[in-house]
């Protein structure tokens, strides 16, 4: 009769491991177990936010920037029609002949009437008349382009030069107008970053915190496994497979939070038909990255867990 097979020690940590195809006993494996994947997923979420709205922001400012670059405006600003024509005219054909305008056009007036309808409540043709008792002279636009970058010196040389043929004519370059706006969009951006990476170091401290909570539940488990001659790195592959399962879950919970977020969002901007607004719809490699914001979620979540695991695991006998 044949003596029945000692139980190897190898066999006796598979169990305790999960070496061999079995679960490890010493931290719960359920799906979805306990506060880290609802953490990770609002964590997620709100990075994914932060960074289409970065993304968007930095689309509206390069779109606002390419529509306006060697841009700039002439303003006839006359109070009598008749001259405020003939100047405009006149400023017109200048430009035309002048080297470095690569393109100019007399803005037309139904564009002038959407400009001053939101502001006056009236055309541009009621404006200029009779409002109140009080004429409200609108000012003839020519919108041209200039060849090479826009310096003030170069703006003053060609007022100058129009001064001759309109003498109510202003120059002024369309980028300088969106000045403020640029600084803002930018310190949007960095907002939004600053964001990510808060919630980021917020997310690595919960991974942590859930960690150590887990290792002080688990300890005498964990000595006993020690003192049979289990390696820290294998316990620690314990703690890492579980926070990588609860990360998981919680980043696909949360990337789809977000999204939801995002297009309700999107529909209620596409509905200002704004072109600064529409400039910020983000591209195929803005979702690219945006899919990467979860992907390192889940990695800095492990990551994270396995170290603090190994650190504690080596103070601990």
């Amino acid at each position: 009769m044949s003596e029945p097979r000692a139980l190897r020690l190898p066999d006796l940590f598979a169990r305790h491991l999960g070496g061999t195809g079995e679960h490890a006993d010493i931290i719960p494996q359920s799906r979805l177990s306990g506060p880290i994947p609802w953490v990770i997923a609002i964590m997620v979420a709100l990075m994914v936010i932060a960074a289409a709205g970065g993304l968007a922001l930095r689309n509206t400012g390069r779109a606002a920037a390419a529509e306006l670059s060697g841009g700039i405006t002439v303003q006839i600003v006359e109070a009598r029609p008749d001259e405020r024509d003939r100047q405009a005219r006149a400023a017109l054909d200048a430009l035309a002949r002048m080297p470095g305008i690569t393109g100019a056009r007399l803005v037309p007036q139904s564009e002038l009437d959407a400009l001053v309808e939101p502001w006056l409540g009236v055309s541009a043709d009621e404006a200029s008349g009779d409002l109140g008792g009080q004429a409200v002279p609108v000012p003839a636009l020519i919108d041209a382009r200039l060849a090479g970058p826009i310096t003030p010196d170069r703006l003053a040389r060609l007022q100058a030069s129009l001064r001759g043929s309109a003498a109510g004519a202003r120059v002024d370059a369309q980028s300088t107008w969106l000045g403020p706006v640029f600084g803002a969009i930018a310190s949007l951006q960095y907002l939004s970053l600053a964001l990510i990476v808060f919630l980021s170091l917020a997310t690595g401290a919960a991974v942590l915190l859930a960690a150590r909570t887990a290792l002080g539940n688990n300890r005498p488990t964990i000595e006993i496994v020690h003192l049979l001659g289990g390696t820290d790195a294998q316990i620690a592959r314990i703690f890492q497979r579980s926070i990588a399962r609860d990360a998981i879950g919680g980043a696909l919970a949360g990337t789809g939070a977000a999204l939801i977020v995002m297009l309700l969002l999107g529909r209620n901007f596409a509905a200002l038909q704004a072109g600064i607004v529409t400039g910020g719809a983000l591209g195929w490699a803005d979702w690219v990255l945006l899919l990467l914001v979860p992907a390192a979620a889940v990695t800095l979540a492990t990551l994270t867990a396995r170290l603090a695991v190994i650190r504690a695991l080596k103070g601990m006998l």
